[in-house]
This record gives C-alpha cells, structure tokens and sequence, in this order.
C-alpha cells in the first residue's frame, strides 16, 4: 500500500495578521453564527491544493515550488475586506479578501500551478480567487440562519486587518483530525533566493 500524503502550497501568516483575524471572528461570533471556525493559528493562504499524494512525490512538489520560489522576488499583500462564497443568500464559506499587490500574487500561483503541472500535479478545476478562510456554514445550519449570517458579513465594514511582506511560500503536510487539522511544513521555500 503507497503512503500518501495530503499536501498544499501556501503562505503563512504573520501573527499580527491571525490577532486581526481573531478579533474578526468574535466580532462574528456575537450573533451566534451556524460557522465552524478555523482557528486563526490555521488561516493560511492557500496557493495550490495538491490533495492526496503518494510520498514518493512529496520531493517533487518541494522541487517545483522551490524552482518558482527562486525566480519570485518578494512583495507585500494586505487582509482586507470580508465576504461568503457563494453569495450572501446561501453562504457557506465566510472570508477575508487581500489587496496589494495581486499581480505578483497571481504570478506566483500561476507559475507554481504551470511548475506542478509540468511534474504530473493536475491543476484545480476553479480559478484562483485569493482569500483567507475564517470559517465554513455548518451543514445543519437552516436556510434562515445561513441567509441572516451573508447578510450580516454584506454590512460588515472592516478596516485593513495587516499588510505584510510576503517572504516564502510552504509545501505543507495536513493531517485531518476529529480536533482540527495539523499542519507540517514539509518544505519552506524562501522567495527570490536560488
């Protein structure tokens, strides 16, 4: 039996970033929300979703992420805005947008999609739309309960929630346990360094 391993290239958050989007999400948690939180410790942005790998092609991810690593220079971005996927009459993702600058955010995914996808990764089905994922509508949650929490998060006005540098990007191991995933960085590839 191969070993396989759930595997997703991301960018970390700085702690002053997860402490706005904490405080984010118990300024939501106040009217009782049918929302299982991701802890803010968790909040990543999520380049490419790799999903179920054998190991033996942990290397290969590491390498390919690396080689685009190595030929994008640093930038910064900013956590701004919130909003639900798919719309506010039946959400069932609550997140947080980014600005800054997106075209060297956009070029760096598409260039690690293009190096995956030259190594035997399948790129994912639905475009890029960058984001930081603060919780997802529980499936119990009654359509009323879900329509009054897209509206809630429509009338929501927040201020930045941080800009920083990005520096690296992770190929990072997740492990789903019944208490929350756990994350293992595999591999910490640091930007514009061969």
């Amino acid at each position: 039996m191969v070993e396989r391993v759930r595997t997703f290239v991301a960018i970390e958050l700085p702690p002053g970033v997860q402490r706005g989007l904490a405080q984010l999400q118990e300024r939501l948690k106040r009217s009782h929300p049918p929302v299982r939180w991701v802890a803010p410790d968790k909040i990543h942005l999520t380049l490419n979703f790799l999903g179920e790998i054998p190991a033996g092609q942990v290397a290969a991810a590491g390498e390919a992420t690396a080689g685009v690593g190595a030929q994008t220079a640093p930038f910064a971005v900013e956590a701004t805005g919130v909003g639900v996927f798919p719309n506010p009459h039946r959400p069932r993702v609550v997140w947080v947008g980014l600005a800054g600058d997106m075209e060297a955010l956009r070029a760096l995914q598409a260039g690690l999609t293009n190096a995956l996808a030259a190594r035997g990764f399948p790129p994912e089905d639905r475009p890029f739309s960058p984001h930081l994922t603060l919780g997802r509508v529980r499936q119990q949650a009654r359509p009323e309960e879900a329509r009054a929490l897209g509206q809630a998060v429509t009338e929501l006005h927040i201020p930045s929630l941080g800009r920083w540098q990005v520096e690296q990007v992770l190929l990072i191991r997740s492990d789903l346990r019944p208490e929350g995933p756990i994350y293992t960085p595999l591999r910490v590839v640091p930007l514009g360094k061969p």
